[in-house]
């Protein structure tokens, strides 16, 4: 067996080497950044699916360990929907309606006896018309204590709904709510404050949802 003793040759040799080893990498992390996708969007998809479960105490047990923090007397009733479920918080003596859709990507935190209705949208991240590139801005969306979110409402991101606010059913919220005022409307404005005498525990579940 004839050995080379080329320098130049044993060098393109490693290259060779090299190349293929870095090809191989390179192939590995295409894959894993292609499997982290896949998993986010599965992800998502089973709990959409989990969403279908009439048990709370099901949902509720695997909601948490997709990251949720929801305190044990609180309900998120049936065919919610979420992006980054782990950047949602629901405080304590809370109930949340049906056919929610809670896009924590910024975070969402829902703090002690607030009730939301059914078919409630709440968005962190959105796409800036105006710029280049389509780039998505956005921010965390804060909703205190007893604040009452009727039907149908949209909650649009950054927003902060202060202690005690009502939003009426179908308003689309854009600017923060101050405490203790009902707003309602599209885009949502001012319409009367609300008694600051506040001292009633949620948590109810729907049988079933």
């Amino acid at each position: 067996m004839l050995v080379s003793n080329d320098p130049s040759a044993m060098h393109e040799q490693q290259r060779s080497h090299l190349r293929r080893l870095f090809s191989r990498i390179g192939l590995l992390k295409r894959l894993h950044v292609w499997w982290v996708g896949v998993w986010a969007d599965f992800r998502l998809y089973l709990l959409t699916l989990l969403g279908n479960v009439p048990s709370h105490s099901v949902r509720n047990f695997f909601y948490q360990r997709s990251g949720m923090s929801i305190d044990k007397t609180s309900s998120l009733h049936w065919k919610a929907r979420f992006f980054a479920p782990e950047g949602l918080t629901v405080g304590k003596h809370c109930t949340l309606g049906n056919d929610g859709f809670y896009d924590a990507r910024a975070g969402i935190t829902i703090g002690d006896c607030v009730n939301i209705a059914a078919e409630v949208r709440i968005y962190t991240r959105e796409h800036d018309i105006d710029s280049p590139d389509f780039a998505e801005v956005g921010g965390a969306v804060l909703i205190e204590d007893y604040v009452y979110i009727g039907t149908r409402v949209t909650i649009l991101p950054g927003v902060t709904i202060r202690r005690g606010a009502v939003v009426a059913s179908g308003a689309v919220v854009a600017k923060d709510v101050p405490e203790y005022t009902l707003v309602g409307g599209v885009p949502a404005k001012p319409i009367r404050e609300r008694s600051r005498d506040l001292r009633y525990k949620l948590g109810y579940a729907k049988r079933f949802q």
